[in-house]
């Protein structure tokens, strides 16, 4: 049955106290339930757009910066996830580190990576983690870029351990090595990219 025009989408909560001796009615505008949920075109081409910022990082290999550490390299893959979360909400941070985790997924040379709850799952939290840490703690880039590296890092990691594909001990050492430089240049290219968009009216 459609909805006549003018008469408003309502749903109904009924709230039962812990004891169940009080009930509460809630009535809510449907549209505005499910705001939080809907995504603009805007947002949609943002997505897409840091997603494939975050796949040409990885083909070109940009998005492996040489550093003096064993490991080499610190990766910034991660970084437009954590930039979607920041400026575009939690949804966003979530689409793009999605698209990074496929894009690994799919291009995987080693069996670690072709393991789809390794390359992709944890990347789906970078940016949800950088937009509530930015958001709850002081507006604050680089907390939230460190926060956002870590959940790529101590999710992979945690993951590859629990699946055992690598030793406890040999994890802890690569988010050691590998992890700290990757959460200083995150720290410093987020800082910068931010400020510079706030500047220019964001």
């Amino acid at each position: 049955m459609r909805a006549r025009p003018g008469v408003k989408k309502l749903i109904v909560f009924r709230l039962v106290s812990y004891d169940g001796t009080r009930t509460e009615v809630k009535k809510m505008n449907r549209d505005s339930a499910l705001s939080g949920f809907k995504l603009t075109t805007r947002q949609l081409a943002i997505s897409g757009m840091l997603g494939a910022i975050a796949i040409i990082l990885g083909v070109t290999r940009l998005g492996f910066i040489p550093v003096p550490t064993p490991a080499g390299h610190a990766t910034i893959m991660h970084i437009p996830a954590i930039l979607g979360g920041i400026l575009e909400g939690p949804i966003v941070g979530a689409l793009v580190g999605l698209i990074f985790g496929v894009y690994s997924f799919l291009n995987a040379t080693n069996p670690m990576f072709a393991d789809p709850l390794i390359a992709i799952l944890p990347r789906i939290f970078i940016g949800m983690a950088a937009y509530y840490s930015y958001k709850y703690l002081w507006k604050n880039s680089a907390i939230a870029a460190t926060l956002g590296t870590l959940t790529n890092t101590i999710g992979v990691l945690g993951l590859a351990t629990l699946r055992g594909y690598l030793p406890a001990k040999v994890s802890l050492t690569i988010a050691f090595v590998h992890g700290t430089p990757e959460v200083v240049v995150a720290i410093l290219l987020v800082f910068i990219l931010v400020k510079a968009l706030k500047r220019a009216g964001y």
